[in-house]
């Protein structure tokens, strides 16, 4: 919202004026802006990114969920090296891959050298739905 130009009230004209009857220079003139000069107008309209390349660096955290579990906090103060907690998945069945915090597909756990990976075995959502934004 703009603020209304501030106007000075008859109390400050009239300190105004008795500083100049005191000897003190007032002048009260009208103020002259200078004429702002119109920005050139560009009629060319701004590139449209084609497809989704715009957004190919755009960082993105995946992560891969193998199960889960609830342990109380005795449990966990009792956790140490070789201690092992047990998930509510079974070897084999698929783990969970969320993009961003979004369940977006299953797949298999694998090595790949000495490096785990994950193979995509179902996708969960369309690529409709990838766009939308997310209500929750």
């Amino acid at each position: 919202m703009a603020k209304k130009p501030a106007r000075l009230t008859a109390e400050e004209v009239a300190e105004l004026l008795k500083a100049g009857d005191n000897g003190d220079s007032v002048e009260i003139r009208r103020v002259e802006f200078a004429e702002l000069e119109e920005p050139p107008i560009n009629h060319e309209e701004p590139p449209k990114p084609t497809g989704l390349s715009f957004l190919w660096d755009i960082p993105m955290t995946v992560e891969v969920v193998l199960g889960e579990t609830e342990l109380t906090v005795r449990d966990v103060m009792a956790v140490g090296v070789g201690t092992v907690i047990e998930l509510n998945r079974s070897y084999g069945e698929p783990v969970d891959v969320y993009l961003n915090g979004r369940l977006v597909a299953r797949g298999e756990v694998v090595t790949a050298g000495e490096q785990f990976g994950v193979k995509i075995k179902e996708i969960l959502v369309s690529s409709e739905e990838m766009a939308e934004p997310s209500g929750e």
